[in-house]
């Protein structure tokens, strides 16, 4: 079978697509103290002290948190493939690196060198990675111990996790509602504390939006500011990274990934927040003409009033760009990656009916990229043009303050790829209206959990900068963190 590539896939070349302090039964209780802090509590960069100390193995790491996900993967559907005796024997061989010994997950686009990548597609259901992607190696280097691959819609082409290969991914606040996606495994399994962290990437707010979605933290990084693969032509969108349960993972996994020859200043470990105020534009509406749900626009506003009290100057803005030209030229050059896939899943199986290879949302954007391939050309300029006029915006400015998505998380099925796909259109573009500028633009953007529903679901904040200001945004989200801490909060479902 032909690996399933980003260059292949894509006709551009664009990239599509602190732990809660454990129980009993995920860790021994003596290292849990009365007074354990969030900023002291089991997340991945505590966990790689204790192995490094002695105090925990890996081994017993890796045993509370493969129990841990047979105990709730039931239910919320986010493993596309266990690796458990894998896991175990890795961790038995004592991994070093900056997060040696700790237990994560692998988001199923990415490759893991003997691990199978299904990409959340039927096409490659077979397919089994013979080598690492660039970022995945640098995640080895860093000695995580890999308990699976996460599940992910297909081709990472829609913002639920519903893919007809491995079903219905749930959300661990609300096992009727969606994780969102395309990273919905890796953020669900992280809420529900099987892990510290997962692997995610975003090519159009798939780290964005299931770190909303699931009340975790996620930071979509620069272009060119940690270590991947990236295409030869076209319009670069994509960038991988983690959901995590605290701001430090997120910056710790930051600075060990980090690309010196990336074309920005290195950031290096942000470890806290600085006293620098900023200039916040407060941006609640979607550039699209979507509404917000009134659960989402009341939580963007207490996250305002918030940054207020914070001492940060918060101002009333709109993004002055054309809503309605931006998306659907940007939806144009996310049609062309579905009608890549179209592409090869023809050749790799000519005798086959395509119906039973590809989703029926992906062979709808394939077939909107066909019908509108002579505007292509327009859009990729229009899309290249974009970049220097979002980073004009910063002229004023320090950080844009917007919603992630404009709902609370729908329920499973409303964004299920085998709904009509007109249908299916509006609501997706619609839901994630906010989120694709930042890929565009290859800026720093992050969902921070701060918000919640009387009901217990998260609202994500999203705060983007400029290209390169990762810092700033993590030493925003470090004073977010602790100005209004999420690590208390805990799904229903875990008990």
């Amino acid at each position: 079978m032909t690996e399933f590539t980003r260059r292949n896939f894509l006709r551009t070349g664009t990239s599509i697509a602190a732990l809660l302090p454990f129980t009993t039964a995920c860790a021994p209780a003596q290292i849990l103290s009365a007074s354990t802090t969030p900023s002291d509590s089991l997340d991945g960069v505590r966990m790689a002290q204790l192995i490094a100390a002695g105090d925990i193995s890996s081994l017993e790491f890796t045993e509370a948190a493969i129990a841990r996900a047979e105990r709730v993967n039931p239910q919320i559907n986010a493993i596309a493939t266990p690796l458990f005796d894998e896991a175990r024997a890795q961790a038995a061989s004592a991994p070093q690196g900056v997060f040696g010994g700790v237990p994560t997950f692998i988001k199923d686009l990415t490759q893991w060198n003997g691990a199978p990548t299904k990409y959340g597609s039927r096409t490659y259901k077979d397919f089994m990675s013979t080598r690492d992607s660039a970022f995945a190696a640098q995640w080895r280097k860093n000695g995580v111990v890999v308990l699976g691959k996460s599940t992910t819609p297909e081709a990472g082409l829609i913002s639920s996790t519903e893919p007809v290969l491995t079903g219905a991914t749930r959300n661990p606040w609300d096992l009727g509602r969606i994780p969102g996606g395309s990273s919905g495994g890796a953020a669900a399994l992280t809420a529900s504390r099987v892990v510290p962290f997962a692997q995610a990437s975003d090519g159009g707010g798939s780290i964005r939006i299931p770190a909303a979605c699931c009340g975790v933290f996620g930071l979509k990084p620069s272009r060119g500011a940690l270590i991947q693969a990236r295409p030869e032509s076209g319009i670069d969108l994509s960038i991988k990274h983690a959901v995590t349960l605290t701001v430090r993972d997120s910056a710790a996994l930051f600075a060990a990934c980090e690309d010196p020859n990336g074309g920005l200043t290195p950031t290096g470990q942000i470890l806290g927040p600085s006293t620098k105020r900023l200039k916040i534009a407060f941006a609640p509406d979607p550039i699209n003409g979507a509404s917000l749900d009134a659960e989402t626009r009341d939580g963007i506003e207490r996250t305002a009033e918030l940054c207020r009290s914070l001492g940060h100057e918060v101002i009333d803005w709109s993004m002055p760009v054309d809503g309605n030209e931006f998306t659907e030229n940007f939806l144009l050059l996310w049609a062309s990656g579905a009608a890549g896939l179209v592409d090869q899943a023809k050749a790799q199986f000519p005798d086959t009916d395509i119906t039973s290879l590809v989703e029926p949302w992906t062979l709808g954007l394939a077939a909107e990229f066909l019908a509108r391939q002579d505007q292509f050309d327009a859009a990729q300029a229009y899309l290249t043009a974009f970049e220097p006029v979002y980073h004009s915006f910063f002229d004023d400015i320090d950080v844009i303050l917007t919603p992630t998505v404009s709902k609370l998380p729908p329920a499973i099925g409303v964004q299920a790829p085998t709904r009509p796909f007109e249908e299916l259109r509006k609501e997706v573009v619609d839901f994630a209206a906010f989120t694709a500028p930042m890929n565009v633009a290859g800026s720093a953007s992050m969902s921070v959990p701060i918000q919640w529903t009387d009901a217990g679901l998260p609202v994500g904040s999203m705060f983007s900068a400029r290209r390169g200001d990762d810092g700033v945004l993590l030493s925003l989200a470090y004073e977010l963190e602790a100005a209004q801490p999420w690590i208390g909060r805990t799904p229903a479902m875990l008990g």
